[in-house]
């Protein structure tokens, strides 16, 4: 990756390059708001409920952005995702509730937002030129280079990333909700299967609440606000 271009476009920023780091996650949580962290590889890249990000050496975006903690921050950030892939190399991706970019059924590219000290840590990890992944997600991952056919450049995908941060964080919560239904197929109208405390729940999603939350309409006609947990299509 060419850290340079990336630095050179945006002067008025931090940005922290690594070769090789445990986690951007980690760096940044110390960092001041605004700093962006980016690396080739992580050695222990984190996903959502514990789980590791697959952040195979070169071929990837491994970035954490410190933002300020605003109302529907993971849905913004996917909205602003699936614009700037589309920007930068054509490809429209879907979001399923509520991080992850799919691609053919298959995960492209997931959102993690923390908060440590009032900041929000916000990860985005992307599957740009992975040609091949690990036996145990091989059948849940894919990667943009396998759409297109070709290799693609990241330092594209990069720099129409960052601005879309900041205008789509920037509209008011009513309007990130519209857009983020309108960008993805999993808000309404869709067979899902929903992980819970207490076990599995299925459904139709019915739409999303003032909050962002999911809407889910049960088979017994009850509805059931997911708040999180993993959702999964169910084939119709």
């Amino acid at each position: 990756m060419n850290a340079t271009r990336i630095r050179d476009a945006f002067p008025e920023r931090q940005i922290l390059y690594f070769e090789s780091i445990d986690s951007t996650m980690r760096v940044a949580a110390s960092c001041e708001p605004g700093t962006i962290v980016l690396a080739e590889c992580q050695l222990a890249g984190e996903g959502r409920h514990g789980h590791t990000w697959h952040s195979e050496p070169g071929n990837g975006i491994y970035c954490s952005i410190v933002l300020p903690n605003t109302p529907v921050l993971t849905l913004a950030l996917g909205v602003a995702t699936v614009e700037a892939i589309a920007q930068a190399t054509g490809i429209q991706c879907d979001i399923r509730w509520p991080n992850d970019l799919m691609l053919g059924g298959r995960k492209v590219a997931g959102i993690l937002v923390q908060l440590v000290d009032g900041k929000a840590i916000c990860g985005i990890g992307i599957n740009v030129n992975h040609s091949q992944f690990p036996e145990e997600i091989a059948k849940l991952a894919t990667s943009l280079r396998v759409q297109a056919g070709q290799e693609l450049s990241r330092e594209a995908i990069l720099l129409a990333l960052l601005p879309q941060i900041e205008s789509v964080t920037a509209e008011d919560q009513d309007t990130i909700l519209r857009l983020f239904t309108h960008a993805s197929s999993y808000v309404a109208g869709r067979r899902v299967t929903v992980d819970q405390p207490g076990g599995q729940i299925s459904g139709t999603t019915a739409g999303l609440d003032p909050a962002g939350f999911l809407k889910l309409r049960q088979d017994n006609g009850s509805e059931t606000l997911i708040l999180a947990g993993g959702v999964r299509a169910l084939s119709s």
